[in-house]
């Protein structure tokens, strides 16, 4: 039966003053970080040269964070709990960095703070300050995996990092403020995918203190019986605890961590001895307490405490203003630092008793630095699965449906640290194969005309990117791997939360305690260029232009040409550390240009000529064709062919991209190439016509500095589209065949005049085509059925 929590006394009295000791030295190291500069233990009466004159950080939910931590504490140590602390409302960093220095952890990892007055004046001085930390719970905070500055992603995290960790618990705070964002509403419906047999548990803990920065929350205002009826239809079991006195909160909010740990221990012993996984109710915590508990109640009398005025800095002008510096004095002096930290500043002993010892305090849990528990993945050879090129463009075959062959196998040899998320669109996406090995996890009712849906299914499927790249990034922060597929044009859903993922990969490989973790793979398809059923509102290959913003030494973007080169990149993406690959790759039948040793060989080098496509060995090209993704290969090597049958004198090189990165300079991107190995491929002085698969102006962007930038000229999408024929779709943007041809015409020097005819026939082409679409509805016969010819057949 579900509960309010009447105030009940499971703590003893010494269990009780313990915990208030450190929830009070706790608070005091959270207002120090804030406001101090120095004086860290009030030795002397606070100057106005005791504080810092910038002061900046959070303290309305800091108490509460507080409080949780001081409480898990007690239960993680009395129950011997693997556990890790997440906190949505990552500003109250300066209380996460609190808790870390009070159970040693940050001293270990950082000694020059150390765990006496002189590191508590670090800490204190290093805290929103040149030179020093972050305000949020960031990658330089022992056991943070979550820094919480952009709201909605707590809960996702959650559940992402307990997924195939059953003996890890998850505790979860989550602010009322981050509890009305869209994200974070979804997140409820994560226990429809968490398996009490082989995961670990989620903790919910929902922190009312009733405001944001300047406006009442909305889960504080609505009535209590809404709150719990809406928790309860989530298929949560709800625990309130509310008050504004400290020791009937104390014993309540000890009591609810008392009766959720036993409901979650009943409910993992239940599924693991009967292998009744059926969805459970799974407690959660509502606590509502005041904002900025235990700071200045009013300030210029005006009420503070209880109200969004404490949200950041309660008193703002203490260098200047002596009644201000008497309050955070007083404030400070309220906690009783005397009884809390001995004569060299380290935390008295019944303070330091609270946490649990060694790898069972939350900021040194493995799990939180996950690469230090990171296993490699046991992957098949690729080569066994890729097709059988006969010639080049001969088979043509589905990219992805051969892609998920080989991901049914790695998902067999992986069956605990290795899983497949997108929002409904694994088997759209042609990696249906997936289902020969798993299910998609699922642990609501199921029917019997459900298809592959099963309690341990390793592919995680919702309707919800953010859910998909959030689960997905908890898995990776806690060791394992896993892939995100999804439709190219929506992933930008999630830009916001790459932009944070890319951030703390950048920071990471800074901190030398912190082990690289698996990549973040992107396996996008349904592409721009055949989502012509789709139309214009599905039409956007921008996510590469946002990725490629962040920090050179964390992202990579691949362009398979076919199913052979895809198979290769995923291959070394799954076994690449640390970064973000974005791989784009279409569904739809396409030519198979390359075997596999060859394909191999190709994404070894990133981008390289094509000698078979080329007629140039041994002389200059007249022009270079470049190409980057499917169907600009394609559309390239056609404007080849045409080429070469119409003016067979004309020089040309055929050059394909796989990774976009390698036209960078070297000085730029670690896989960029060399000015002198790039002039090799692309020439100094010769015309360049780049058909690219995503808007024109990044590929002059990464090129920018090359020598012959002045001759290149890219074809990409220009945001024009519709619902129309493939071929139709890439002459809407000028990067079909006939238009390449034109552009050559146009560009080497000595063409205008003598291939004036070709040029119009070119002209001609592009009208024929389109009229043909439009008459019957489908692309014409010699369009759709093109297939490359070797040089041979083409001039016997």
């Amino acid at each position: 039966m579900d509960t309010t929590l009447e105030p009940a006394a499971p703590l003893t009295d010494t269990e009780l003053a313990r915990l208030d000791a450190y929830w009070r030295a706790a608070n005091y190291l959270t207002v120090g970080q804030i406001y101090l500069l120095d004086n860290p233990l009030l030795r002397e009466p606070l100057r106005p040269e005791h504080v810092k004159p910038r002061l900046l950080g959070h303290w309305g939910t800091s108490p509460g964070l507080n409080l949780i931590y001081a409480h898990l504490n007690r239960v993680v140590k009395a129950r011997d709990l693997n556990a890790i602390y997440i906190t949505g409302p990552g500003h109250g960093g300066p209380a996460i960095v609190a808790n870390t220095w009070l159970e040693g952890t940050y001293s270990e990892l950082h000694p020059s703070v150390s765990r006496d007055e002189a590191g508590m004046a670090r800490l204190f001085r290093q805290f929103s300050f040149p030179g020093g930390i972050p305000s949020h719970v960031a990658p330089e905070v022992p056991g943070s995996i979550h820094e919480g500055g952009e709201l909605g992603y707590s809960l996702m995290h959650a559940y992402g990092a307990a997924f195939d960790n059953p003996d890890l618990l998850v505790a979860c705070v989550i602010g009322d403020g981050e509890a009305e964002t869209g994200p974070l509403q979804g997140s409820w419906q994560s226990n429809v995918f968490n398996n009490p047999a082989r995961d670990g548990a989620v903790l919910p803990i929902l922190h009312l203190n009733g405001y944001k920065i300047a406006n009442p929350t909305v889960l504080d205002r609505i009535p209590r019986d809404d709150l719990l009826t809406l928790l309860r239809g989530y298929g949560y079991r709800p625990y309130l605890v509310e008050g504004d006195e400290i020791g009937p909160v104390h014993q309540g909010l000890a009591g609810a961590f008392e009766r959720a740990l036993d409901e979650i221990a009943a409910i993992q012993r239940h599924a693991r001895t009967t292998g009744d996984v059926s969805r459970p109710r799974w407690p959660v915590i509502v606590m509502r307490t005041p904002k900025g508990w235990t700071g200045p109640k009013k300030v210029d009398g005006v009420p503070v405490e209880g109200t969004f005025h404490a949200h950041q800095v309660p008193l703002h002008n203490v260098r200047r203003n002596s009644e201000h510096l008497r309050q955070l004095e007083a404030w400070l002096r309220s906690y009783q630092p005397e009884e809390l930290f001995d004569a060299t500043g380290a935390p008295v002993a019944d303070v330091a008793a609270l946490p649990p010892e060694g790898e069972r305090r939350m900021s040194a849990n493995p799990h939180a630095n996950g690469g230090s528990v990171l296993r490699d993945l046991v992957l098949p050879d690729y080569r066994g699965y890729g097709v059988d090129v006969l010639r080049p463009g001969d088979p043509h075959s589905e990219a992805t449906r051969v892609l998920g062959r080989w991901l049914r196998d790695v998902i067999r040899a992986n069956p605990d640290r290795f899983r497949l998320f997108g929002p409904d669109e694994v088997e759209s996406n042609r990696l249906n194969a997936t289902f020969e090995a798993t299910d998609r996890a699922f642990l609501a009712a199921r029917r019997e005309d459900d298809e592959h849906l099963g309690v341990d299914g390793r592919v995680v499927e919702v309707l919800s990117e953010h859910l998909c790249q959030g689960w997905l990034e908890g898995y990776l922060l806690t060791g394992r791997h896993g892939i995100f597929t999804s439709y190219e044009a929506f992933i930008h859903i999630v830009d916001s939360m790459v932009n944070q993922h890319a951030k703390w990969l950048k920071v990471t490989r800074g901190i030398p305690w912190r082990r690289p973790i698996a990549s973040l793979n992107y396996l996008l398809s349904s592409h721009v260029w055949r989502q012509d059923h789709n139309g214009f509102s599905h039409q956007d290959p921008g996510f590469i232009d946002h990725v490629v913003n962040k920090k050179a030494e964390v992202v990579r973007v691949y362009l398979p040409p076919d199913a052979n080169t895809l198979l290769c990149t995923m291959d070394h993406c799954l076994r690449s550390r640390h970064y973000i690959n974005v791989v784009i790759a279409g569904k739809q039948p396409g030519p198979s240009w390359l075997g596999v040793e060859e394909a191999a060989l190709h994404c070894r080098r990133g981008l390289g000529i094509w000698q078979w496509a080329s007629n140039d060995e041994g002389v200059v090209p007249d022009v270079v064709l470049a190409c980057a993704g499917d169907v600009p290969t394609m559309e390239t090597l056609a404007a080849a062919d045409l080429l070469r049958r119409h003016l067979p004198d004309l020089r040309v090189r055929v050059v394909n991209v796989v990774d976009l990165m390698r036209l960078q300079p070297e000085s730029e991107h670690p896989h960029g190439l060399s000015d002198r190995q790039f002039d090799t491929v692309f020439t100094t002085d010769k015309p360049i016509v780049f058909a690219y698969h995503g808007y024109p102006m990044l590929i002059h962007r990464l090129t920018y500095r090359r020598t012959n930038h002045g001759n290149l000229h890219v074809r990409g999408y220009k945001e024009e589209g519709t619902t129309t024929t493939p071929f139709d779709m890439v002459m809407l943007n000028d990067l079909d065949r006939f238009h390449l041809v034109i552009d050559v015409i146009d560009r080497v020097p000595g063409l205008r005049t003598r291939a004036a005819h070709l040029r119009q026939t070119m002209v001609d082409e592009r009208e024929r085509c389109r009229d043909y679409t439009r008459r019957h509805g489908e692309d014409a016969p010699d369009i759709a059925d093109w297939r490359w010819q070797p040089e041979a057949e083409t001039n016997p």
